[in-house]
């Protein structure tokens, strides 16, 4: 759908004064920002007209339309309803309105302002939008008949083609509108996001690539181009792309801003689904299905766990596997490791650590026992394996862990549920340690062993 654009007041820009001339400054017209898309700094020339008493006519229709196509539907919405007060207000301002409401998810506000509007193909266009929004099949065909071989309706038949998933449909009429206007660039980008739904990534890709020839910081499509890596390659890849988009001024729209932190979290395996998918699942189709799909993964693994658990429990399960191949896979030790713990074993998850050579998934391993022991309360278990990383990596997150280990042990030897004899150990950990918090937390622990009689 486009907006109806009111005329523009030809040659009534703010005239500079003879100090501007001099520096050779000029405040820029009107119309000459919207050739430009320059849409910020329209509403900024508008703004400044309204202070200083110069106000154009429509001057609140345009503020509206420029605050629609930066994605500001609330500054649009509010100068839109404004515009509905005035005496004598012009017939366009519904259609504008009833758009901005479809764009603000409130549609059936939106039907109602599209009814008051004057008779147009925009109207048309709108009410056969909103008729599928409501599924209501009689009033899609009834206006669907309305539409006319003009560019403007064929892109929304193209769209409803689109949301309704018959993509090959939609290719057809985006393909015959650009056989005649090759300048309409865009058209690419919704041709590579139907090849995208038929699962044609690398076509996708090709006929993306052209859009972005010219225009290579758009934001649908380099996030488009962010999914054909992930489909092609992997979250990373993918990732990695979106990277460039962080921080890009084509980025400022609130839509895409959304958009961006749906995918991030699908490309990172459902970091953060929780946090971010919730909010979206009535602005973004596909975020309600992820947030289905977090669920069941999550559903599955906890089966797995508890399977796994209580399989240990009665002797059965990992230990039965015989396989030596498996029986190396470091999957297979991170999860025997993990059962070990949560079936208060840690002792033999540590015992997994030491039998391995170093490498990198020895070091996963290592932060998994440091972290899962420390969630169970094996603290003992937890603090040898958070001094080996610090000994490994000089990150300070390990040694508050360690210090953490550390103090639960000492807890729980006071509370008489640890050997007292443990506290020994507990202080060379921490004499391993050039923190200057250590000195603080030894003299406690001497004092109490002191006075309790415990050799240390």
């Amino acid at each position: 759908m486009m907006l109806s654009r009111a005329k523009p007041a030809v040659g009534r820009g703010v005239q500079p004064t003879d100090k501007r001339k001099k520096k050779g400054r000029k405040i820029p017209k009107l119309e000459e920002l919207l050739s430009k898309r320059d849409f910020t700094g329209a509403i900024t020339l508008l703004e400044f007209k309204r202070h200083v008493g110069e106000e154009e006519e429509d001057t609140n229709l345009w503020i509206g339309y420029c605050a629609f196509h930066l994605g500001d539907y609330k500054r649009a919405l509010e100068e839109y309803e404004n515009a509905t007060k005035e005496e004598n207000c012009n017939s366009e301002v519904w259609v504008n309105l009833a758009c901005t409401y479809f764009f603000l998810g409130m549609y059936k506000q939106a039907e109602a302002a599209g009814f008051k509007a004057s008779k147009s193909r925009l109207q048309n266009r709108l009410l056969f939008h909103l008729a599928h929004k409501f599924n209501d099949e009689k009033k899609l065909m009834s206006f669907h008949q309305n539409l006319q071989d003009v560019t403007e309706d064929q892109l929304s038949l193209a769209s409803i083609h689109y949301m309704r998933s018959h993509y090959q449909e939609a290719i057809d009429i985006y393909k015959r509108i650009l056989l005649d206007n090759r300048e309409y660039l865009a058209l690419n980008v919704y041709v590579a996001l139907c090849y995208y739904k038929l699962d044609y990534y690398d076509v996708s890709q090709e006929v993306l690539a052209v859009y972005l020839q010219q225009i290579p910081d758009s934001t649908i499509a380099l996030n488009l181009k962010a999914c054909n890596h992930f489909r092609l390659y992997n979250g990373r890849a993918a990732e990695a792309e979106l990277k460039s988009l962080m921080g890009n001024a084509s980025s400022s729209f609130e839509f895409a801003k959304e958009l961006i932190r749906h995918n991030l979290v699908v490309f990172r395996g459902g970091e953060g689904a929780l946090q971010v998918l919730p909010p979206l699942v009535d602005v973004i189709p596909e975020a309600r299905l992820n947030l289905v799909i977090y669920y069941l993964r999550q559903e599955y693994i906890l089966k797995g766990v508890v399977n796994a658990a209580l399989g240990q429990e009665m002797g059965s399960a990992f230990l039965l596997i015989q396989s030596e191949k498996m029986k190396n896979d470091y999957i297979y030790l991170s999860w025997l490791a993990r059962c070990y713990i949560m079936n208060k074993k840690p002792r033999l998850a540590w015992e997994l650590y030491l039998k391995m050579e170093t490498s990198g998934e020895s070091f996963s391993l290592l932060q998994l026992i440091a972290n899962d022991c420390y969630k169970m309360g094996q603290f003992y278990y937890s603090a040898k394996a958070f001094d080996v990383l610090e000994r490994l990596d000089p990150n300070p997150e390990y040694w508050e862990g360690k210090r953490g280990a550390c103090v639960g042990i000492f807890q729980m030897i006071v509370a008489g549920r640890e050997p007292k004899e443990t506290l020994r150990e507990v202080l060379h950990l921490l004499r391993s340690t050039g923190n200057t918090q250590v000195e603080y937390m030894i003299r406690i622990m001497k004092k109490w062993a002191k006075e309790n009689r415990v050799p240390i």
